[in-house]
């Protein structure tokens, strides 16, 4: 195995892992760092969505516990059985607009300076979320009702855009409609299980084509950094909302679209536009 690919399904790996739970766009991060590294191909666009089981492993991981204590009481426990209809509710606008509209997405969406539009636009919406009154009407993730699953799988379907961000959509989201910060993030990092899941399957299945055994070093190193990142993001991210806001990510989004925009603009990058 070439050393070069492995050393880009390295960095990679570990983009997808610290990106894909904050608000920041782990797809837009990944598409503007596989144009930077040449890695931007079909090959490289099915590596990008598959590695992120590896961030997915991270999160069944860390709450492998309630996990467990959810799949147990599965058809016995009224808890239990919620979680479980509140997800498939939430996972449904995606998976439906996604199969929808993929294929024009990508075609047009898919590519630097859209995304880096999309960064600062989302950016926006975190500072009006972070401003406006937050009033308080869901404390935990067993408190939702299948109308807040709704609300936040229609919000998580906003990620369609890349650039817009998966969590950042439904953490957002989940601000706007009652939810206590700690209540949308964990149901953020829930719905990500199903979701990316049946993403990474889906892929595979229709990319089957492009899998070849000469390639499992480089799926190997990518799947590893992408777990052991998103395990350190998780962890950290969990202890920064006890204190903080997400509007330093907001300013972030911001710096980063107008950097990526400021040097294809003044031709310091070469991004690869249509």
């Amino acid at each position: 195995m070439d050393v070069l690919i492995l050393l880009k399904a390295l960095i990679l790996g570990v983009v997808e892992g610290l990106t894909e739970f904050l608000p920041i766009s782990s797809t837009g991060h990944l598409i503007l760092a596989g144009d930077l590294l040449n890695f931007n191909n079909a090959r490289g666009q099915l590596f990008e969505i598959v590695i992120q089981s590896g961030a997915i492993l991270a999160v069944i991981w860390e709450y492998r516990v309630r996990i467990a204590s959810v799949l147990c009481g599965l058809g016995r426990e009224r808890l239990a059985n919620r979680m479980v209809l509140n997800l498939a509710i939430a996972f449904l606008p995606l998976a439906i607009l996604g199969l929808l509209f993929k294929k024009a997405i990508e075609t047009y969406l898919f590519k630097p300076v859209p995304v880096a539009l999309a960064f600062i636009i989302g950016a926006f919406f975190i500072l009006w979320a972070e401003r406006r009154k937050h009033t308080v009407r869901v404390q935990t993730v067993d408190d939702m009702t299948p109308l807040d699953a709704l609300k936040m799988g229609l919000a998580q379907a906003l990620a369609l855009i890349p650039g817009t961000s998966r969590s950042g959509s439904t953490i957002i989201g989940g601000l706007f409609f009652g939810l206590s910060r700690t209540a949308a993030t964990e149901f953020s990092f829930f719905l990500a299980i199903p979701t990316l899941l049946a993403a990474t399957v889906y892929s595979l299945y229709k990319e089957r084509a492009l899998l070849t055994f000469d390639d499992i070093g480089m799926w190997s190193v990518g799947f590893i950094a992408a777990f052991a990142s998103a395990f350190l993001c998780v962890r950290w991210l969990l202890r920064y909302i006890s204190s903080h806001d997400f509007t330093p990510f907001a300013w972030y989004r911001i710096a980063f679209g107008i950097t990526v925009l400021a040097t294809w603009q003044l031709d310091l990058v070469n991004w690869s536009v249509s």
